[in-house]
């Protein structure tokens, strides 16, 4: 059985594109892959802590020196670390704020990103330690024109995400986009519209 980690991290619980596209590559997933089990984490219903100093101590300590408090501590980095090299997938969905990513997703990342555990570093490059899946990320901009267009300069979500993916080991990252999504209605559907086709496309390849 194949395993689909998916994280949310739109403020919203409902109205939110970038997780109805979400929902679109997901059951695209669950077609191709029958039997699969999704694991979900949304960080808005259920957020994610900031790391503290006690978490960067445990990060850059010998496990052997970890004291109780450190344990504790880095406990939440230990699990969402699991989740995330025990699953055959990563979807993450995610709206534009303020041209790059919501804060409860860069809290994630920040207890993800940890070194001898989802990359390494021998001195003098690194290497990402999380291989052999796909990460799928879905986006939802406001406005148009981030996508090859006049505001392409703007978009710090999917340069970031891109970078940072391909920084923990994964080679294959492929993003679906939806823009304008604060148009009128019409404008709306025909772009989510296209953006469903791309998603189904995406998983299919």
């Amino acid at each position: 059985m194949t395993t689909l980690l998916r994280i949310d991290s739109s403020s919203r619980s409902a109205g939110s594109h970038s997780r109805d596209l979400g929902d679109t590559l997901e059951a695209q997933w669950l077609g191709r892959h029958p039997g699969s089990a999704v694991v979900r984490r949304d960080l808005a219903a259920d957020p994610v802590r900031h790391i503290t100093n006690l978490t960067i101590a445990g990060f850059y300590t010998p496990v052997e020196k970890h004291s109780p408090e450190i344990q504790r501590d880095i406990a939440l980095s230990d699990l969402l670390i699991a989740e995330l090299t025990a699953a055959d997938a990563l979807l993450v969905t995610a709206p534009m704020y303020n041209f790059s990513i919501p804060s409860a997703l860069k809290a994630w990342i920040d207890h993800i990103v940890r070194i001898n555990h989802t990359f390494s570093f021998d001195g003098t490059a690194f290497t990402g330690l999380v291989t052999g899946k796909p990460a799928y990320v879905v986006c939802a901009y406001g406005a148009t024109g981030y996508n090859e267009g006049p505001l392409a300069a703007y978009d710090l979500l999917k340069s970031y995400l891109n970078l940072l993916f391909r920084f923990l080991g994964f080679t294959d990252v492929s993003f679906v986009a939806v823009e304008a999504t604060t148009a009128d209605a019409q404008t709306v559907a025909q772009n989510l519209a296209g953006a469903r086709r791309l998603a189904t496309s995406t998983i299919a390849a």
